[in-house]
């Protein structure tokens, strides 16, 4: 194995080609924009897991330097800002490096692409990639350009609409909306009751869910989630941002009013929703010299807040099984079957998550709701049952099996 040719320079793409330099297989990152996502309003967290997978590769202080502070927490109100709960991840149990951050993705996607370049990894810029031929030899990827790249294995970490994908398996299923739409984005510092220390305020309002972190000083970091039908991207587009700004401050109107301040402050560009996806159990994650990676294999709802975690994973696994598995199909076939079971299970769990965000127009019903949500928090409190999420971590320097990894 000699080179590499990874497809799409998000989170993952970056990340796991770093990884393959560090098993001393060259890897060259190839990304249809004109550079690492310069502009993107929504940010991600970063789980003890990713982390630890990040600080195998020398990528973890990077990171850690863009990233908000520490999230190891949430706090759960209702919409009058009442407390239903509040839970931790379990990474304030850890080391500090390791404890669950907030990130923009715009910041993150630059961290990585400036580090994986210190790494010595190549990422080309403009080139959208289009179909790809194998060869007895190796494998060509063709791109819009009309330029082409060879390598010995190509991989998809181009998404959830991953090309690689659709071209590799035809009749995989598409990603499928979970009936959440998302807004997301950041608000300069404004006068808001701070969240408590490495602490997530979660509000579940009457119409949709709002989650933010306020740090005095600093910019404020915010989601929403509201349960809507699904969208085509060209409906989306026919309303403006002003309009897509109004139609979420009326999400919240009579809710906790620190929501109302954040939103209003915030730039309309930042409100132009997406729909929250997920792929369902693909059957395949490879097929001859092309495999997936990251959400291009197995897309979880960001519920779970676990995306750009697995990704890392990935990376390290399919690192590992190329290094100590003797054939390509047989190592690719290896990486497949030790990280189907564990991302699906968390693909469950953030669908899970995600079915408790929806708002009623019922008062009886929204306090039921509460009611059991206290229920819900208050067992999750204890029982501090992250752990097999949060605990999971791929030594490279070891033999595949050694760490646990393949065994």
């Amino acid at each position: 194995m000699r080179k590499a040719l990874v497809i799409g320079g998000g989170v993952a793409g970056p990340v796991a080609a770093v990884a393959l330099r560090e098993v001393g297989i060259e890897a060259v990152v190839y990304e249809a924009h004109s550079g690492p996502g310069d502009g993107l309003g929504s940010f991600l967290t970063l789980a003890p897991n990713g982390l630890a997978a990040l600080e195998v590769l020398g990528l973890l202080e990077p990171v850690r330097a863009v990233a908000a502070d520490s999230t190891c927490r949430i706090e759960l109100v209702n919409a009058s800002g009442r407390r239903l709960g509040l839970v931790g991840d379990g990474s304030e149990k850890g080391p500090d490096r390791l404890r669950t951050v907030t990130v923009r993705r715009d910041a993150l996607q630059r961290a990585l692409a400036e580090a994986a370049r210190d790494h010595g990894v190549r990422i080309e810029y403009g080139k959208r990639f289009t179909g790809y031929t194998e060869t007895p030899a190796g494998v060509v990827a063709e791109f819009a350009d009309g330029t082409t790249a060879e390598g010995d294995v190509l991989i998809g970490a181009d998404g959830i609409r991953s090309r690689v994908r659709g071209l590799m398996d035809p009749g995989a299923p598409r990603a499928e909306y979970t009936g959440l739409l998302n807004i997301g984005g950041h608000t300069p510092p404004v006068e808001v009751a701070p969240t408590p220390d490495a602490t997530m305020r979660m509000v579940f309002g009457r119409r949709a869910f709002f989650g933010y972190q306020a740090v005095p000083g600093e910019e404020v970091l915010w989601f929403v989630n509201v349960a809507h039908e699904e969208m085509t991207r060209e409906r989306i587009a026919a309303r403006s941002d002003d309009e897509w700004k109004r139609f979420t401050l009326d999400l919240f109107s009579g809710d906790l009013s620190d929501i109302t301040t954040i939103l209003a402050a915030a730039d309309p560009a930042c409100f132009r929703p997406l729909g929250i996806d997920d792929v369902p159990s693909l059957p395949r994650w490879h097929r001859g010299r092309a495999v997936l990676l990251g959400d291009a294999a197995h897309a979880v709802s960001s519920s779970s807040g676990q995306g750009a975690s697995l990704a890392a994973e990935d990376a390290l696994v399919l690192a590992k099984c190329l290094r100590d598995v003797d054939g390509l199909p047989e190592a690719l076939g290896g990486y497949e079957s030790l990280r189907r079971d564990r991302v699906e299970r968390i693909a469950a769990e953030g669908r899970k998550q995600g079915s408790r965000k929806g708002g009623s127009p019922n008062p009886v019903a929204l306090a039921v709701r509460d009611l059991v949500l206290r229920v819900v928090f208050a067992i999750a409190g204890r029982s501090g049952g992250r752990g097999w999420m949060h605990d999971y971590r791929v030594d490279l320097r070891e033999p595949l099996g050694v760490d646990g990894i393949g065994t």
